[in-house]
């Protein structure tokens, strides 16, 4: 059998007119997708309210997420890791223009 096998940081499109969304793994009760941010905000007025779970690291560039709650703005850098519990009201803020913020986020259903 031949390992499915790939680089988290290969095939990111010279241009990004949207978030990128890439599913890397998915089975019964976790998802593993790749997100890739190009100076990309959540659209204005609008809250992820997700039914699960979220673990997400910034692998690569600079991001700015807030919570709706408190509104507690949570600067991220290459590295920085997050757990949003489920139904925690959240959007991205900020990503970095000059760069692409890769995001390695891990959905627990």
């Amino acid at each position: 059998m031949k390992p499915d096998c790939s680089n988290i940081f290969s095939n990111i499109p010279s241009q990004l007119p949207e978030e990128l969304f890439e599913c890397l793994l998915e089975r019964d009760n976790v998802h593993i997708e790749r997100i890739v941010s190009r100076s990309h905000v959540t659209p204005e007025g609008y809250w992820y309210d997700q039914a699960f779970d979220e673990w997400v690291m910034l692998l690569q560039g600079q991001a700015v997420i807030c919570y709706e709650r408190d509104q507690a703005r949570i600067a991220l850098k290459a590295g920085d890791y997050l757990l949003i519990p489920a139904h925690t009201r959240h959007r991205v803020e900020w990503t970095a223009p000059d760069t692409d913020c890769v995001w390695l986020a891990i959905h627990l259903l």
